[in-house]
């Protein structure tokens, strides 16, 4: 089986069972305790799972237009000595859990999707940061001084020769911030985020396997599939 039949099977199976949960009974069944419900019931699936990506995609958009900026500015002669400084700030969100980010913001925004957005927002500057950084400086020197030579400004020269070079090494920095995203974004239902993560607790408060497998299958399936998008479009940014 190729990967394009592969791909479209996954993309079938997702939405499958975001639009009719019962294909999954006859796999999770025996994992419900006698008596207990098997498919999860008091939200759809299908608008937890939208709930969850938009958390998603709004933290790693959040972290692109924060982390891709810095890295250019670090990369210049007039910046490169802010990028210890610029290296320790992306490096605090991998240095503090994001349920202490969720412990530390719920007091200042509220319970919700806020903390979580914040938290897999801190937890996702550096994957895309460090991709940014790598994709510039891997830029070679001749094409910035041959596009300097054709009488590009620097800013000319960073737009049309140095982000669509690096662009395989910043999509590739992306890539494992959204998936990292998608996993984490399940804490958010502990401070009252809408998402999958709701499904799971559910499921491990009242001892239900059918339910973490619910939650957690169909996250799982997500970040493969989104991790396989995000990889074809990396490998067409590289092509020559």
């Amino acid at each position: 089986m190729g990967p394009a039949i592969l791909r479209l099977v996954g993309w079938a199976a997702l939405i499958a069972v975001l639009v009719a949960p019962q294909v999954l009974l006859p796999f999770i069944a025996p994992l419900a305790p006698a008596g207990a419900p098997v498919l999860y019931d008091r939200a759809s699936l299908a608008a937890l799972f939208a709930a969850h990506a938009a958390m998603v995609a709004g933290a790693t958009v959040a972290a692109v237009l924060v982390a891709v900026p810095l890295a250019i500015v670090v990369t210049r002669p007039s910046g490169a000595a802010y990028q210890p400084l610029a290296r320790l700030l992306v490096n605090l969100g991998q240095t503090v859990p994001p349920v202490a980010v969720l412990a530390i913001t719920v007091p200042l925004v509220g319970f919700g999707v806020w903390p979580t957005c914040i938290a897999l927002f801190a937890y996702g500057l550096l994957p895309v940061f460090e991709g940014a950084l790598a994709g510039l400086r891997l830029v070679p020197e001749d094409v910035r001084d041959s596009a300097q030579g054709m009488g590009l400004t620097p800013g000319q020269v960073l737009v049309s020769a140095e982000l669509p070079l690096a662009l395989p090494q910043i999509l590739s920095g992306i890539r494992v911030s959204a998936i990292v995203a998608m996993g984490t974004a399940t804490i958010g239902s502990t401070v009252a985020a809408p998402g999958l993560g709701e499904v799971i607790i559910a499921g491990l408060l009242s001892d239900n396997a059918a339910f973490v497998a619910q939650g957690g299958g169909i996250v799982a399936l997500a970040a493969v599939l989104m991790a396989d998008a995000l990889a074809v479009l990396e490998r067409r940014a590289a092509r020559p």
